[in-house]
């Protein structure tokens, strides 16, 4: 009993959370008319799952969600690479400047991205990449516009013992062999939690896209829904039933790498 106000907190917050999600699911199934006439939370009369298939015909949203599966899977790839390397060279390897190298990369992490955002649009017009996939990748690739993930691993390499790679070294393993099959799979919660920020945040990203894109064959699903709004019809039993559809691979992953989060939520505290 003692802990009963606790869980309804916890509840109450959870509610909060996932209220947005739930009613615009339960909207995804009423009329154009149902939604501008009822209330939001109310339950539909009569449930249309025609919406779904409406909203395949009348635009092209499979190409939406192949383009950002695409964008979303290669900038997560890229972003584990990428991260991984430069955060062990960060937490293990020995250079001049090492530490103020680190601290001013992860300085980035204080500037809002909009400032980035033209001088990032300016290299990849002169590279010639505007209107490409790759144009919509390679910035978060490397971390120009995400840094947080070098940060992440880095801050996890530090929390593994520095005997275990001392131990390989002694059994003739080299850095990457080191930084393959012992820190790596050591890594595993941690690079599970990086995957899932990764692919959330490309996928859910509107600005750039709506930046570095301008046709159908490069819209992502981001775009698409934004497009599907016209100032004199807003139709919304269709725009709830794409963004419903668009929620349904962000659940996925999460229910793919969710006990790694909760597996790197409990080590970061162990020494």
């Amino acid at each position: 009993m003692k802990k009963l106000p606790l869980y309804l907190v916890l509840v109450a917050g959870a509610l909060i959370s996932v209220g947005p999600y739930l009613m615009t699911l339960n909207a995804a199934f009423k009329s154009k008319q149902e939604i501008l006439t009822s209330e939001p939370w109310a339950l539909p009369a009569n449930p249309i799952v025609s919406n779904f298939g409406e909203v395949w015909s009348r635009y092209d949203f499979a190409t939406f969600v192949v383009n950002s599966c695409v964008v979303a899977v290669a900038v997560t790839i890229g972003q584990l690479v990428f991260s991984t390397l430069a955060a062990y060279a960060f937490a293990r390897l020995d250079f001049p400047g090492r530490d103020q190298l680190f601290w001013a990369y992860i300085a980035t992490l204080m500037v809002p991205q909009i400032v980035t955002l033209v001088p990032t649009f300016i290299i990849v017009r002169e590279l010639g990449l505007v209107d490409t996939h790759v144009g919509l990748i390679l910035p978060f690739v490397f971390g120009f516009l995400m840094p947080y993930g070098v940060f992440l691993v880095r801050q996890y390499f530090k929390t593994i013992p520095e005997s275990i790679e001392h131990a390989a070294r002694i059994d003739g393993a080299g850095t990457f062999t080191i930084l393959w099959r012992v820190m790596v799979p050591m890594a595993k919660p941690i690079l599970g939690t990086l995957a899932i920020i990764s692919f959330v945040n490309t996928w859910n990203n509107l600005l750039w896209p709506l930046i570095i894109t301008h046709s159908e064959s490069t819209r992502l699903i981001t775009r698409g829904i934004a497009q599907m709004q016209s100032q004199f019809n807003q139709e919304y039993h269709l725009i709830l039933a794409a963004s419903t559809m668009a929620l349904l691979p962000l659940v996925v992953v999460f229910l793919i790498f969710q006990r790694h989060i909760v597996r790197s939520i409990a080590l970061s505290g162990m020494k």
